[in-house]
């Protein structure tokens, strides 16, 4: 029975028992199952005040003093924050700042970073889209205990200037250690960059979930199937902050949410594409809006003639299951445009190389499955057909080669795709039976699957080891819908 017939036989209340423990019961072993806490009252949306300027990221030192080295102490642990006036929220964040702190570095460097964990679970870091060998990824093999700590060392390659982040992976509780607070954004900077005259910001937006005491509870069934999404959508840690953009300026955006989809749009004001997940455009591409999918992220070049206007995230469906609200716009900043440097944008920002010669082609299918097994309703987030076994390789590579990857979306719900230790080059996208070529070249490491469709990429990996391949939206990942590479010598 697929998803739509289900859904027309079967209640949302109904749909919800599929994340008890008992209902899940007939899953394999190797999947987690999560626990569903129930719905509980939440604080107002206007608690959080709202309106202050942008607050600029915390920043992590660099402790070495030698020049090419990046030296640091990142540590994990419970700290109380106010968010709202008078009320204490217990949050899990790297140096006691949500979101965590912005690790600048250059290319080529050697970066060091003791992580300490004093949360009350175990955990690791992962260097969401950064190219470093797999020991030193944060992958769920490699946990560190609570109370433990461990190095994390690796030299970023030339080439690898971009806007990444870092968050927790651990197998089953990484949708938790996200949604309480663990999440920090990664820059690294190009010796030779066209837009470094360029004065910049940086937004990271992500949502929170807050009850009535203030408190971030834990996920609901609705949560587990859906993804979880706040009533609250934060720029900095800040609800609905101003932006103040004097002449042209440089954006760095990340979507650092759990599930929420970002259609981001300044009222309609045009703006330059300048950069994906991994790096500068070959030219700026002159868009209105553009989605990014959680994970995801992007560089813009912005300016405009005196006056506001406001950062939107704008409705997206991405056909959510049960009985849920439908889609809303959601402001996200107010950004206020004032006379300042209009610097010249360079018609051409890098040469970027199409990979060819393909070598070997993958596939990799997410789909959903739901069922009713005496008289119990089952789901399951799978791909391939399984769900996510650590002690199971699901696809090969080999270092070095051009792979293409045929990533396939069987199921009604959009689906983000995130492959960890490389860049990928979109090549098309099936839409409405036919594949359209992407329209420009870029490297990425996360990009949105839509219900039913078909996104094929090449890539190339250049360590051997084990990998991980899931989807972004971490309550799905958290449930299976992940797998493992092995890269060989």
């Amino acid at each position: 029975m697929n998803r739509r017939q289900f859904l027309l036989r079967s209640s949302a209340s109904a749909i919800a028992l599929a994340f008890s423990s008992r209902s899940m019961a007939a899953m394999p072993a190797a999947h987690t199952m999560p626990t569903a806490s129930a719905p509980v009252p939440l604080m107002a949306a206007d608690a959080i005040p709202a309106g202050s300027p942008l607050a600029p990221l915390s920043r992590l030192a660099n402790r070495s003093k030698r020049i090419g080295e990046f030296r640091a102490t990142l540590e994990a642990a419970v700290h109380e924050v106010t968010l709202v006036p008078g009320i204490n929220t217990t949050v899990w964040a790297y140096q006691g700042a949500v979101p965590g702190p912005l690790i600048e570095v250059m290319e080529g460097d050697q970066v060091e970073i003791r992580f300490i964990n004093r949360l009350p679970q175990a955990s690791t870091i992962h260097w969401h889209g950064l190219p470093v060998p797999p020991a030193e990824d944060g992958n769920p093999w490699d946990l560190v205990p609570p109370g433990g700590e461990r190095v994390y060392r690796f030299t970023l390659p030339e080439g690898s200037a971009g806007t990444y982040w870092y968050h927790p992976h651990p197998h089953g509780d990484t949708p938790e250690q996200v949604y309480r607070g663990l999440a920090g954004v990664f820059i690294v900077r190009a010796r030779h960059d066209p837009l470094a005259g360029f004065a910049e910001q940086h937004l990271v937006i992500s949502d929170l979930r807050l009850d009535r005491e203030g408190r971030i509870p834990g996920n609901t069934a609705e949560d587990w199937m859906n993804g979880r999404e706040g009533q609250y959508v934060l720029v900095n840690g800040q609800r609905e902050p101003c932006i103040t953009l004097a002449g042209r300026q440089r954006l760095r955006l990340w979507n650092a949410c759990s599930a929420r989809y970002l259609r981001l749009s300044l009222g309609g004001m045009p703006f330059w594409l300048v950069g994906t997940d991994g790096g500068l455009l070959e030219a700026p591409q002159r868009m209105s809006e553009l989605l990014l999918a959680p994970g995801e992220r992007a560089e813009w070049v912005v300016d405009g003639a005196p006056g506001q206007v406001v950062l939107t995230a704008l409705a997206y469906d991405r056909q959510k299951m049960g009985e849920v609200a439908d889609e809303r716009d959601w402001p996200l900043a107010r950004v206020e445009f004032v006379p300042g440097p209009r610097p010249e944008l360079p018609s051409r920002l890098r040469s970027l190389e199409a990979l060819s010669g393909v070598a070997a082609r993958q596939r990799v299918e997410f789909s959903e499955t739901m069922s009713m097994e005496n008289g119990q309703h089952e789901m399951a987030f799978l791909v391939n057909g399984k769900a996510f076994d650590m002690n199971r390789i699901d696809l090969v590579g080999k270092v070095g080669r051009v792979e293409e990857w045929e990533l396939v979306n069987d199921s009604h719900m959009d689906h983000p795709f995130h492959l960890h230790g490389t860049q990928f080059q979109v090549i098309s996208r099936s839409e409405e039976g036919k594949d359209v070529a992407e329209p420009f070249l870029a490297w990425r490491d996360t990009v949105n699957l839509a219900p039913q469709q078909t996104v094929r990429v090449r890539l190339r990996q250049a360590f051997s080891g084990l990998r991980m391949f899931h989807c972004h939206i971490l309550e799905h990942e958290g449930q299976g819908m992940m797998g493992v590479l092995e890269v060989k010598p």
